[in-house]
């Protein structure tokens, strides 16, 4: 068994791509994207195109599938590159190779002849997955006596959809979505829900909003709005009822993924912050040259390497699952911590910057907001470390 972390050749090969499309193709746009006050208007077809024609889009299908068939490691590796442009369009591909993962493992053979080209053969083909709502958030993480107010009830050939979801990355731009619903009123949603496919074309399937977000703009999150939305039998992911079996099988480097994408935009932050500490000049010498800033550096320097670290941890114990055993708590921690560090490289960032840090023109602030991010997104972290919690302390 190969050791853990170390990148071969090819995923050099696919990492040095991929720098390339950062300085080609995000850099040179995301600060504008970020300005537009209209939420629609901070999305790109032309990065999401142009992602294609680099065999980004599609890299975690199988090489059958038109793909490279992309572990869970190197697609990690991937996300954090791309979040180092912009964290936006590190999460509209994270949330796309993801969930391409899954439908190669979850959908029936049908169900994969039928979706994945849909997706695939599209160069502007995105994925999306349904499950917050506005009354079910962070709790689905952790059991209790709730369910998802988006039901779905059985009738002649399939099943009839209503209700709304929210927040949901790529809703409006996907044209396959994974969705989970609750089909059995009287349980919770662990043992009532059930995943479904569909297309974006379905009908009683439409968007509302597009949230207009703090930060992380260049990825559009909003409202998926089902009105007697008819989904047939032949698009029940897995079995009826048992929906979160689903996520619990097929979805383990998910929050690894988030956490790779938040790390992104701190290295990307301390690598502005170095340099502003090289070049500033206060009392007569470089900022860097000051005990405390250096010091300040090299602690933000060892907590990336840190969160790095176990986010490769959790995305290579993910593509070792059948020789090692999973932790489920990696499902969750690996995310916490690159979201705290992020956020704290952020504000030590603000203030080695000073004044200059608040201003637009420095490009700080976009780096702040985006790293606002993941304190919540993929769960609230108070929740997450309760999940982590009750799989290590169970009984």
């Amino acid at each position: 068994m190969s050791q853990p972390f170390v990148v071969d050749e090819m995923q050099e090969a696919v990492l040095e791509s991929v720098r390339r499309f950062v300085a080609d193709e995000i850099l040179p746009v995301a600060a504008d994207l970020d300005a537009n006050a209209d939420p629609e208007e901070s999305f790109s077809w032309g990065i999401v195109e142009k992602s294609d024609a680099a065999g980004i889009r599609t890299m975690t299908l199988p090489e059958e599938w038109g793909g490279i068939g992309a572990d869970y490691l190197t697609t990690g590796m991937v996300v954090e590159e791309l979040a180092k442009g912009d964290i936006g369009i590190s999460v509209v591909m994270a949330q796309t190779l993801k969930i391409a993962q899954i439908m190669m493992e979850a959908l029936s053979e049908d169900q994969q002849q039928r979706f994945i080209p849909r997706f695939r053969d599209n160069p502007r083909g995105l994925l999306a997955i349904g499950i917050t709502e506005p009354e079910n958030g962070s709790n689905y993480f952790v059991h209790g006596d709730w369910s998802f107010n988006t039901r779905a009830e059985k009738v002649d050939g399939g099943w009839k959809i209503n209700g709304m979801k929210h927040f949901v990355s790529n809703s409006n731009r996907a044209n396959v979505f994974l969705l989970f619903v609750q089909t059995e009123k009287d349980n919770d949603l662990f043992s009532g829900s059930t995943c479904f496919i569909l297309s974006n074309e379905t009908p009683g399937f439409s968007l509302g909003q597009v949230h207009n977000k703090m930060g992380e703009r260049l990825a559009n999150n909003a409202e998926m709005i089902f009105q007697d939305c008819f989904v047939p039998d032949s698009d029940v992911v897995g079995e009826v009822g048992n929906g979160f079996q689903i996520l619990a099988d097929f979805f383990p480097a998910s929050n690894a993924y988030a956490g790779a994408s938040v790390l992104g935009n701190a290295v990307a932050t301390y690598e502005m912050t170095l340099e502003w500490a090289k070049n500033r000049i206060q009392g007569g010498k470089p900022l860097i040259e000051h005990d405390g800033i250096r010091a300040q550096l090299a602690e933000m320097h060892m907590m990336l390497d840190v969160a790095r670290t176990y986010i490769r941890k959790a995305t290579w114990a993910a593509d070792n699952r059948d020789k090692v055993p999973w932790d489920p708590a990696l499902g969750a921690l690996p995310k916490i911590y690159a979201s705290q560090i992020a956020w704290q490289i952020a504000t030590w960032a603000m203030e080695i910057h000073g004044g200059s840090g608040f201003m637009k023109e420095i490009g700080l602030e976009k780096r702040v907001r985006d790293a606002a991010a993941f304190l919540h997104s993929d769960g609230v972290n108070r929740t997450l470390f309760l999940k982590a919690a009750n799989y290590l302390y169970k009984g």
